[in-house]
Protein backbone atom coordinates (compact mmCIF):
# COMPACT_ATOMS: atom_id res chain seq x y z
CA UNK A 1 0.00 0.00 0.00
CA UNK A 2 1.02 3.36 -0.75
CA UNK A 3 0.96 4.46 2.69
CA UNK A 4 3.38 1.93 3.83
CA UNK A 5 5.47 3.26 1.36
CA UNK A 6 8.96 4.98 3.25
CA UNK A 7 11.31 4.75 0.82
CA UNK A 8 11.02 5.68 -3.01
CA UNK A 9 14.02 4.62 -4.98
CA UNK A 10 14.53 6.33 -7.94
CA UNK A 11 15.72 4.83 -11.70
CA UNK A 12 16.03 6.49 -14.91
CA UNK A 13 16.87 3.93 -17.72
CA UNK A 14 17.99 4.44 -21.25
CA UNK A 15 18.40 1.63 -23.79
CA UNK A 16 19.76 -0.79 -21.40
CA UNK A 17 21.98 -2.81 -23.54
CA UNK A 18 23.15 -4.96 -20.90
CA UNK A 19 20.22 -7.08 -19.84
CA UNK A 20 22.37 -8.81 -16.33
CA UNK A 21 23.70 -5.90 -15.11
CA UNK A 22 20.13 -4.04 -15.20
CA UNK A 23 18.28 -7.14 -13.85
CA UNK A 24 20.74 -7.51 -11.23
CA UNK A 25 20.40 -3.54 -10.34
CA UNK A 26 16.71 -4.47 -9.65
CA UNK A 27 16.91 -7.21 -8.30
CA UNK A 28 19.42 -6.23 -5.74
CA UNK A 29 16.50 -3.35 -4.33
CA UNK A 30 13.78 -6.48 -4.17
CA UNK A 31 16.33 -8.64 -1.86
CA UNK A 32 16.58 -5.37 0.47
CA UNK A 33 15.95 -6.38 4.07
CA UNK A 34 13.64 -3.15 4.31
CA UNK A 35 10.43 -3.83 2.76
CA UNK A 36 8.88 -0.95 2.59
CA UNK A 37 10.58 0.86 -0.26
CA UNK A 38 8.95 1.53 -3.92
CA UNK A 39 11.09 1.67 -7.28
CA UNK A 40 10.08 4.11 -9.98
CA UNK A 41 11.82 3.04 -13.09
CA UNK A 42 11.61 6.02 -15.78
CA UNK A 43 12.14 4.61 -19.28
CA UNK A 44 13.17 7.55 -20.87
CA UNK A 45 12.40 7.11 -24.43
CA UNK A 46 13.86 3.73 -24.76
CA UNK A 47 13.95 1.68 -28.39
CA UNK A 48 11.65 -0.60 -28.89
CA UNK A 49 13.98 -3.40 -28.89
CA UNK A 50 14.58 -2.39 -24.86
CA UNK A 51 11.14 -1.85 -24.02
CA UNK A 52 10.11 -5.25 -23.13
CA UNK A 53 13.44 -5.71 -21.32
CA UNK A 54 12.14 -2.87 -18.58
CA UNK A 55 8.94 -4.22 -18.48
CA UNK A 56 9.62 -7.16 -17.51
CA UNK A 57 12.07 -6.41 -15.31
CA UNK A 58 9.06 -4.06 -13.47
CA UNK A 59 7.15 -7.24 -12.92
CA UNK A 60 9.30 -8.73 -10.70
CA UNK A 61 7.57 -7.50 -7.84
CA UNK A 62 4.50 -5.72 -7.41
CA UNK A 63 6.74 -3.00 -5.47
CA UNK A 64 7.80 -1.49 -8.85
CA UNK A 65 6.37 1.05 -10.73
CA UNK A 66 7.10 1.65 -14.16
CA UNK A 67 6.98 5.02 -16.09
CA UNK A 68 7.40 5.23 -19.90
CA UNK A 69 7.87 8.66 -22.00
CA UNK A 70 8.51 7.91 -25.87
CA UNK A 71 11.28 10.97 -26.17
CA UNK A 72 14.39 10.75 -24.64
CA UNK A 73 14.87 14.09 -22.19
CA UNK A 74 17.94 13.12 -20.09
CA UNK A 75 18.44 11.89 -16.75
CA UNK A 76 17.70 14.92 -15.16
CA UNK A 77 14.25 14.95 -16.44
CA UNK A 78 13.78 11.34 -15.70
CA UNK A 79 14.97 11.77 -11.80
CA UNK A 80 12.46 14.61 -11.56
CA UNK A 81 9.89 12.90 -12.68
CA UNK A 82 10.32 9.81 -10.43
CA UNK A 83 10.36 12.66 -7.67
CA UNK A 84 6.92 13.92 -8.56
CA UNK A 85 5.75 10.20 -8.66
CA UNK A 86 7.13 9.78 -5.38
CA UNK A 87 5.21 8.45 -2.14
CA UNK A 88 8.24 8.06 0.00
CA UNK A 89 9.09 10.61 2.12
CA UNK A 90 13.07 9.58 1.53
CA UNK A 91 14.30 9.71 -2.22
CA UNK A 92 16.67 6.69 -2.82
CA UNK A 93 18.94 7.26 -6.10
CA UNK A 94 19.77 3.29 -7.93
CA UNK A 95 21.44 3.40 -11.88
CA UNK A 96 20.77 0.07 -13.89
CA UNK A 97 23.99 -1.12 -13.84
CA UNK A 98 24.59 -0.99 -10.06
CA UNK A 99 24.18 -3.23 -7.17
CA UNK A 100 23.02 -2.23 -3.60
CA UNK A 101 24.38 -4.21 -0.63
CA UNK A 102 21.00 -6.34 0.86
CA UNK A 103 20.81 -3.54 3.80
CA UNK A 104 21.72 -0.08 2.37
CA UNK A 105 18.11 0.98 2.27
CA UNK A 106 17.55 0.01 6.32
CA UNK A 107 20.74 1.43 7.08
CA UNK A 108 20.34 4.26 5.20
CA UNK A 109 16.65 4.93 6.79
CA UNK A 110 18.08 4.44 9.75
CA UNK A 111 20.79 7.00 9.60
CA UNK A 112 18.16 10.04 8.83
CA UNK A 113 15.61 8.95 11.07
CA UNK A 114 18.35 9.26 14.17
CA UNK A 115 19.98 12.49 12.52
CA UNK A 116 17.94 15.33 11.32
CA UNK A 117 20.98 18.03 11.36
CA UNK A 118 21.61 15.92 7.83
CA UNK A 119 19.46 15.89 4.60
CA UNK A 120 21.09 13.25 2.44
CA UNK A 121 23.00 10.37 3.23
CA UNK A 122 25.54 8.44 1.31
CA UNK A 123 28.40 5.45 1.64
CA UNK A 124 31.42 4.20 0.06
CA UNK A 125 31.57 1.81 -2.16
CA UNK A 126 32.78 -1.81 -4.29
CA UNK A 127 34.05 -0.65 -7.68
CA UNK A 128 32.85 -3.62 -9.97
CA UNK A 129 33.42 -4.43 -13.63
CA UNK A 130 32.50 -7.70 -15.15
CA UNK A 131 35.23 -9.58 -13.85
CA UNK A 132 33.68 -8.33 -9.84
CA UNK A 133 35.33 -6.20 -7.40
CA UNK A 134 38.24 -4.88 -8.43
CA UNK A 135 38.53 -1.95 -6.25
CA UNK A 136 37.45 0.13 -3.51
CA UNK A 137 35.89 4.00 -2.71
CA UNK A 138 36.09 5.79 -0.11
CA UNK A 139 34.21 9.23 0.91
CA UNK A 140 34.62 11.83 3.00
CA UNK A 141 32.57 11.20 6.25
CA UNK A 142 31.35 14.69 6.80
CA UNK A 143 32.00 16.62 3.36
CA UNK A 144 32.71 20.07 3.75
CA UNK A 145 33.22 22.27 0.54
CA UNK A 146 36.64 22.27 0.33
CA UNK A 147 35.79 18.41 -0.61
CA UNK A 148 34.01 19.46 -3.65
CA UNK A 149 37.10 20.72 -5.11
CA UNK A 150 38.78 17.10 -6.30
CA UNK A 151 35.74 15.01 -7.08
CA UNK A 152 31.95 15.68 -5.70
CA UNK A 153 31.91 13.92 -2.38
CA UNK A 154 29.32 11.85 -2.75
CA UNK A 155 28.55 9.00 -4.86
CA UNK A 156 25.15 10.14 -6.58
CA UNK A 157 23.50 6.48 -6.81
CA UNK A 158 24.48 5.61 -3.10
CA UNK A 159 22.54 8.34 -1.69
CA UNK A 160 19.31 8.56 -0.39
CA UNK A 161 17.50 12.24 0.25
CA UNK A 162 14.92 13.49 2.39
CA UNK A 163 12.32 14.41 -0.13
CA UNK A 164 12.02 17.38 1.14
CA UNK A 165 14.98 18.83 0.29
CA UNK A 166 15.00 18.06 -3.00
CA UNK A 167 11.27 20.05 -3.65
CA UNK A 168 12.51 23.05 -1.46
CA UNK A 169 15.57 23.11 -3.73
CA UNK A 170 13.44 22.65 -6.96
CA UNK A 171 14.99 18.75 -7.98
CA UNK A 172 17.80 18.21 -10.93
CA UNK A 173 18.68 20.97 -13.51
CA UNK A 174 17.07 19.79 -16.85
CA UNK A 175 20.29 22.21 -18.79
CA UNK A 176 22.41 20.93 -21.43
CA UNK A 177 25.41 23.05 -19.35
CA UNK A 178 24.84 19.99 -16.92
CA UNK A 179 24.61 17.54 -18.87
CA UNK A 180 26.28 14.42 -17.34
CA UNK A 181 26.90 16.69 -13.69
CA UNK A 182 23.73 16.77 -12.49
CA UNK A 183 24.49 15.56 -9.74
CA UNK A 184 27.54 17.43 -9.10
CA UNK A 185 25.23 20.50 -9.48
CA UNK A 186 22.88 19.47 -7.15
CA UNK A 187 25.03 18.72 -4.91
CA UNK A 188 26.86 22.33 -4.95
CA UNK A 189 23.38 23.60 -5.21
CA UNK A 190 22.58 21.96 -1.52
CA UNK A 191 25.34 22.94 0.25
CA UNK A 192 25.35 26.61 -0.87
CA UNK A 193 21.26 26.92 -0.10
CA UNK A 194 22.69 25.29 3.74
CA UNK A 195 21.53 21.49 2.98
CA UNK A 196 24.64 18.75 4.52
CA UNK A 197 25.06 15.60 3.91
CA UNK A 198 27.05 12.56 4.96
CA UNK A 199 28.56 9.04 4.35
CA UNK A 200 28.45 6.21 5.92
CA UNK A 201 32.09 4.40 5.96
CA UNK A 202 31.13 1.41 4.56
CA UNK A 203 30.35 0.48 1.51
CA UNK A 204 26.42 -0.42 0.64
CA UNK A 205 26.59 0.09 -2.94
CA UNK A 206 29.02 -1.55 -5.47
CA UNK A 207 29.20 0.58 -8.22
CA UNK A 208 30.25 -0.26 -11.92
CA UNK A 209 33.09 0.64 -13.65
CA UNK A 210 35.09 -0.56 -16.33
CA UNK A 211 37.27 0.61 -19.35
CA UNK A 212 33.66 1.49 -21.14
CA UNK A 213 32.89 4.10 -17.95
CA UNK A 214 36.30 6.30 -18.88
CA UNK A 215 36.32 6.21 -22.97
CA UNK A 216 32.80 7.90 -22.76
CA UNK A 217 33.93 10.52 -20.78
CA UNK A 218 34.36 13.21 -23.73
CA UNK A 219 36.12 16.06 -24.02
CA UNK A 220 33.11 18.28 -24.17
CA UNK A 221 31.76 16.57 -21.10
CA UNK A 222 34.60 17.97 -19.72
CA UNK A 223 34.52 20.65 -20.59
CA UNK A 224 31.18 21.39 -19.33
CA UNK A 225 32.43 20.03 -16.07
CA UNK A 226 35.04 22.56 -16.10
CA UNK A 227 32.24 25.17 -15.98
CA UNK A 228 30.54 24.19 -13.30
CA UNK A 229 33.45 23.81 -11.75
CA UNK A 230 33.87 27.48 -11.87
CA UNK A 231 30.91 28.82 -11.52
CA UNK A 232 30.25 26.15 -8.43
CA UNK A 233 33.16 27.00 -6.73
CA UNK A 234 32.48 30.88 -6.61
CA UNK A 235 28.94 29.96 -5.09
CA UNK A 236 30.77 28.17 -2.42
CA UNK A 237 33.18 30.94 -2.03
CA UNK A 238 36.14 27.96 -2.46
CA UNK A 239 37.70 29.81 -5.46
CA UNK A 240 40.81 31.16 -5.72
CA UNK A 241 44.36 31.42 -7.03
CA UNK A 242 45.50 28.09 -4.91
CA UNK A 243 42.29 26.30 -5.79
CA UNK A 244 42.02 27.17 -10.14
CA UNK A 245 43.68 24.40 -10.84
CA UNK A 246 40.66 22.13 -9.49
CA UNK A 247 38.73 24.07 -11.95
CA UNK A 248 40.81 22.56 -15.17
CA UNK A 249 40.96 19.40 -13.58
CA UNK A 250 39.16 18.09 -16.11
CA UNK A 251 40.28 19.14 -18.96
CA UNK A 252 43.90 17.84 -17.49
CA UNK A 253 42.92 14.90 -16.82
CA UNK A 254 41.00 14.25 -20.20
CA UNK A 255 44.75 14.99 -22.40
CA UNK A 256 45.27 11.52 -20.74
CA UNK A 257 44.69 8.53 -22.75
CA UNK A 258 41.93 6.44 -21.78
CA UNK A 259 43.65 3.40 -21.46
CA UNK A 260 46.26 5.27 -19.18
CA UNK A 261 44.19 6.74 -17.18
CA UNK A 262 41.73 3.58 -16.70
CA UNK A 263 45.29 2.00 -15.32
CA UNK A 264 46.24 4.35 -12.84
CA UNK A 265 42.90 4.93 -11.17
CA UNK A 266 42.53 0.67 -11.20
CA UNK A 267 45.95 0.77 -9.38
CA UNK A 268 45.48 3.37 -6.93
CA UNK A 269 41.72 2.14 -6.02
CA UNK A 270 42.95 -1.46 -5.87
CA UNK A 271 45.32 -0.52 -3.43
CA UNK A 272 42.27 1.11 -1.32
CA UNK A 273 40.50 -2.57 -1.98
CA UNK A 274 43.16 -4.04 -0.09
CA UNK A 275 43.61 -1.39 2.86
CA UNK A 276 39.92 -1.97 3.51
CA UNK A 277 40.07 -5.89 3.63
CA UNK A 278 42.81 -5.52 5.60
CA UNK A 279 40.97 -3.11 8.05
CA UNK A 280 37.83 -5.40 8.18
CA UNK A 281 39.84 -8.88 9.22
CA UNK A 282 40.91 -6.49 12.20
CA UNK A 283 37.44 -6.11 13.33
Amino acid sequence: MKSEVKISVIMGVFNPAKKKLFYRAVKSIIKQNFKYWELIIYDDGSKEEYIKRIQQAAQLDERIIYIRNDQNHGLAYALNECINHASGNYIARMDDDDISKPDRLRKQYEFLETHPQYQWVGSNAELIDSQGVWGYQKMPEIPHEKDFLFNSPFIHPSVMFRKEILLQNGGYRCCKNYLYCEDYELFIRLYKNGGRGYNLQEPLLQYWEDYESHRKRTYKRRIREMKLRYHGFKELDILNRSTFYYVVKPLLVGAVPAPVHHYIRRKLKRQKKYKHNAYREKL
